[in-house]
């Protein structure tokens, strides 16, 4: 099966539809499927439903969703470093079901593995765990968090073959690979595509049996989140 498309639109033509839950990888700004970002916007698609580590920043990542009211909810660990997901926030636009990282992460990779639900003791005894079921095992308070399954994932990786293997640098690791398997139909947007059998086996982060359809989105422009520099010393 060919699973290289020529453009985000077309490797994302027949899957979107309002109404979905998407898994995307990335971040802060690292590892942003943002080809495929800009596709969804212009698809004009809605009410959509996001899984996310973050939110991206204003006009960054899922932020450019949120600018043009696409998002109706996020599930997401963190969110500091976008006004616009806060002004909808706190006015009732958006609704966020914030969820611990690790336990993001977790919920994506259980989807993945048809696992819809685990125990874990991280936000036991908080607001994390209202409404959610709570079991004791040894002795110990756990709650149950559900598996997400999405209806799309979404995700950048650094390198891939013709057959979908990829492979993820460093921090962009974090979340592209969990949200990639999650997901009914993953699209991967890639830095560099090089012919089956280059990539090492040994260092394929994500099989390409997880992956189908597939795009060049090179060349990328390096985003800063929060820039912090030193103050110029006085002659």
């Amino acid at each position: 099966m060919r699973k290289l498309y020529p453009d985000a639109g077309a490797a994302l033509d027949g899957v979107l539809r309002d109404g979905m839950l998407i898994a995307a990888g990335g971040f802060g700004l690292c590892g942003l499927p943002e080809r495929l970002l800009d596709a969804i916007r212009d698809s004009g698609v809605t009410d959509l439903t996001f899984a996310s580590n973050n939110a991206g920043i204003d006009n960054e990542g899922i932020g450019k969703l949120l600018r043009t009211r696409q998002v109706r909810k996020m599930i997401a660990s963190y969110v500091g470093e976008n006004k616009e997901f806060e002004r909808q926030f706190l006015s009732g636009e958006l609704e966020v079901e914030f969820c611990p990282q690790g336990t993001l992460a977790e919920r994506m990779r259980a989807g993945g593995a048809g696992i819809p639900g685990f125990y874990t003791k991280t936000g036991v005894g908080t607001q994390v765990a209202e409404g959610k079921e709570v079991k004791s095992f040894d002795g110990q308070d756990y709650i149950l968090e559900r598996g997400i399954f999405a209806d799309l994932a979404i995700v950048k990786a650094w390198r891939a073959d013709e057959a979908g293997n990829c492979v993820f640098r460093k921090t962009a690791r974090n979340f592209n690979a969990p949200a990639a398997t999650c997901g009914k139909v993953c699209v991967v947007e890639v830095e560099e595509l090089v012919p089956v059998g280059t990539l090492d086996p040994d260092q394929i982060h994500l099989p390409g049996i997880y992956v189908q359809r597939l795009i060049v989105g090179a060349p990328y422009d390096k985003k800063i989140e929060f820039t912090t520099v030193r103050e110029r010393e006085s002659a």
